[in-house]
């Protein structure tokens, strides 16, 4: 009876409490906790088609309604002008898709924290998955939104070079760039419930400054440094290089600047994220 019970005991998990242990193994802790990323992010898309009349073609609509608008306005009545010869709606599109991906990032992982409140004060795992899960759903309606670019491409008979093969890399970088302002305000959220008010209100004026709707070739030279503290404009001018190619040259300086932003906010997201993270569970 007695060895039964020592076997037994041995088959039983073991609870190691060691001072600091969770810092210690927090990045090998988000790859155990892969499976947990996955079912998050599989229910917010879950949750986002559910119930629509619509569906993925939102995901489509929108985008093409917005640059219907905006080379209407500042291709048609502005007069502004494309990137080389490129039609002007392929060119505002190419611009659109990582902005849209980008604010559609910021905005879902921004709030995420708050959103899984339940599972953030009653079980232990890295936070950083949480809004990290959230980004997939824009990534998916950015991947639904190719159809239009893709449909464009071939109505204007405009065929990519070899550059449109590090498209995925400038997606990449698009999503990075979310990621560190995010996790920042995703974790100011927390404490502090009125940010997430504040969200909307960035997307919005960010979306009028960034090459999105005009060329970059229209800011003059002298001010491409201060232009690419915009982590954006580096990102949008890299893809829209991809589609473009030398219609839509990269420009050294801003492309460089917005870089290094990006590459900032992404370490000062991340380290601020991890400074309150602690104290999720009990503000949440």
């Amino acid at each position: 009876m007695t060895s039964d019970t020592t076997i037994a005991s041995h088959d039983e998990p073991v609870l190691v409490l060691e001072p600091g242990r969770a810092d210690k193994h927090y990045w090998m802790d988000l790859w155990r906790f892969r499976e947990l990323f996955i079912i998050l992010a599989w229910r917010d898309l879950s949750v986002r088609y559910k119930q629509t009349v619509i569906g993925v073609l939102w995901a489509i609509i929108r985008p093409f309604l917005t640059m219907v608008v905006f080379t209407v306005v500042f291709g048609g009545l502005a007069g502004l002008p494309s990137e080389g010869d490129a039609p002007y709606a392929l060119m505002v599109f190419a611009g659109l898709l990582p902005w849209t991906l980008f604010a559609n990032s910021l905005s879902e992982a921004s709030n995420s924290l708050v959103d899984n409140a339940n599972l953030i004060s009653k079980v232990y795992f890295p936070r950083l998955v949480v809004p990290s899960a959230a980004m997939v759903t824009a990534l998916v309606d950015f991947l639904i939104s190719l159809a239009i670019l893709a449909g464009l491409m071939v109505f204007y008979r405009y065929a990519p070079g070899p550059q449109i093969l590090l498209l995925p890399a400038f997606t990449l970088l698009a999503l990075l760039a979310a990621l560190g302002p995010s996790l920042w305000l995703t974790a100011l959220n927390v404490k502090y419930r009125d940010f997430r008010y504040t969200i909307p209100f960035i997307v919005q004026f960010g979306l009028y400054v960034s090459p999105v709707g005009f060329s970059s070739q229209t800011i003059p030279e002298r001010w491409r440094a201060l232009y690419g503290l915009n982590p954006m404009v580096g990102v949008i001018e890299g893809f829209r290089w991809c589609i473009l190619g030398g219609e839509a040259p990269l420009f050294g300086t801003s492309f460089i600047v917005s870089l290094v932003v990006v590459a900032f906010f992404l370490w000062f997201g991340i380290s601020q994220f991890r400074k309150m993270e602690k104290s999720f569970a009990d503000l949440i």
